[in-house]
């Protein structure tokens, strides 16, 4: 029978991986949004929201050292695959970025927002049985920073729907 560490099972040290790999995926896919979108609105929001999520992915790897967890390098690769083959997406161009793109990513990024914020909620309730995950980080404060970046992205999410596909802002709530 395999021992697990203590205090910490192995299905949370699999969740933190799987969460650890998200947060990579959603940081890269921030940066080439980011990129695509220099000297307009989107651009300078990204801009601001890029160093909130790498502080967050530093979070999480520090919980991953805490529980025990070890950086699963097979599900990072996947996420930059995925990340990468996202971008191959149809989008009314053979090359290049469209307001399609624009809107497909800001719809992935508040996916992946959501999930973020719920596995902040995850882990809070997590912690009553793993006191380490709870120790150093304010995990009401990370889910309610995730609540606050879907809000944000929301006129931008509109914008960028009724560029792409002539929808309006009461259409896309």
């Amino acid at each position: 029978m395999r021992r697990s560490k203590p205090l910490q099972g192995r299905l949370l040290r699999i969740y933190l991986n799987d969460q650890f790999a998200g947060a990579s995926a959603g940081i890269a896919l921030v940066r080439r949004c980011r990129r695509s979108n220099q000297g307009n609105e989107l651009g300078d929001y990204l801009a601001t929201l890029l160093p909130q999520l790498e502080h967050e992915r530093t979070v999480l790897r520090h919980l991953m050292d805490a529980v025990g967890a070890r950086a699963n390098w097979v599900k990072l690769v996947g996420a930059t695959v995925a990340e990468r083959v996202g971008r191959l997406k149809l989008n009314g161009r053979l090359v290049g970025y469209s307001d399609l793109s624009r809107l497909e990513e800001l719809e992935i990024l508040a996916g992946g927002l959501e999930i973020k914020r719920r596995s902040w909620l995850t882990l809070k309730e997590v912690a009553a049985r793993h006191p380490v995950v709870a120790a150093h980080w304010d995990l009401d404060e990370l889910a309610d920073r995730a609540a606050a970046q879907l809000e944000e992205i929301g006129p931008h999410h509109w914008h960028a729907a009724s560029r792409a596909v002539g929808a309006s802002q009461k259409a896309v709530r």
